[in-house]
């Protein structure tokens, strides 16, 4: 059976310094440091956080006063911050730089004096906090079929921003439908989509056309991971989202030539490594990679951990 990996897949570069950050603080500052929420949409990595010394809080005042809490890389809304620095905490922010991008260009928009449209999904974190980010409200859509149910107050100042890790292509589908509703609408086109986002929906559209079966290593609340399960069933490929090998059925693989394997932008490469050597315990494996775009994208990290040394691995 040949199993193909997809090109790039797995950690992007924001979930790469999210983690980095928190394992850089542990060690120059000491256990326990706070996060709020998962750093990144991944149990296996949290796991290995909390094993590390991280804590992981749902909202802030379950941090004492005075420790240290990192903001996971969905980033948060103005009122967060603000009460974190009313109960005296020492933030770091681990936002990714492109999510803070999206809270900058929907800030922007809003001292234009247009009211600002969010294509997104409701309850992720990255759209509360970017809600939480624009000045003067924002109105919240998911679906070309959203754009018919608006009710803006003046047409003709309206400008949109997008969730980061949404289907470039459904993303494209819903700027059209705003467009044609609202011709002097201003945004980014599908720019926002981050790039590790569009590259690993590239690179399953070419792994639909050699497979009969996709498998997604990620998070169920991972949108960037079921964006990529989603377009496998598109493209006409059965596909699952797991989140580890131990989630793999057998009677999958019954009539099953080639399996693609690709992984969500929070999920870590072992867990690729760890469903393959589960597959080859069931098949004869023929492994081969896809070809596919090298990422070699970085992130700076916060001033305060610049130069602090990386925690043991």
């Amino acid at each position: 059976m040949r199993v193909v990996l997809a090109q790039p897949r797995g950690f992007c570069a924001g979930v790469e310094r999210a983690i980095e950050i928190v394992e850089r603080a542990i060690e120059r500052f000491g256990p326990p440091i706070y996060v709020r929420h998962e750093i990144v949409h991944n149990r296996h990595v949290v796991e290995g956080l909390r094993a590390k010394g991280a804590v992981f809080v749902e909202e802030l005042d379950e941090i004492p006063e005075g420790r240290f809490a990192i903001f996971s890389a969905h980033g948060v809304s103005k009122a967060v911050v603000s009460s974190a620095h009313q109960r005296g905490l020492n933030v770091i922010d681990a936002t990714c730089p492109l999510v803070s991008k999206v809270h900058n260009e929907g800030t922007r928009y809003a001292d234009q004096g247009r009211q600002v449209i969010l294509i997104g999904h409701a309850g992720h974190p990255e759209v509360e906090g970017t809600m939480g980010q624009i000045p003067g409200g924002v109105l919240l859509i998911s679906t070309a079929a959203d754009v018919a149910k608006l009710e803006v107050a003046d047409p003709e100042k309206l400008a949109f921003v997008t969730q980061t890790t949404l289907s470039v292509d459904d993303t494209r589908g819903i700027i059209e439908a705003l467009r044609a509703r609202f011709p002097s609408i201003v945004g980014p086109d599908t720019k926002d989509i981050c790039y590790a986002t569009q590259n690993r929906q590239t690179a399953v559209r070419k792994l639909a056309t050699e497979v009969d079966m996709i498998l997604v290593v990620g998070a169920p609340n991972s949108s960037n991971s079921n964006r990529l399960k989603e377009l496998g069933e598109e493209l006409g490929v059965r596909s699952h989202l797991i989140e580890d090998a131990s989630q793999l059925q057998p009677e999958w693989l019954h009539g099953v030539a080639a399996i693609g394997i690709t992984a969500g932008a929070s999920a870590p490469d072992v867990l690729v490594q760890d469903l393959v050597a589960r597959l080859r315990e069931l098949r004869e494996v023929r492994l081969e990679l896809l070809a596919g775009v090298e990422e070699n994208v970085r992130f700076r990290l916060p001033p305060e951990l610049a130069d602090a040394p990386v925690a043991a691995q």
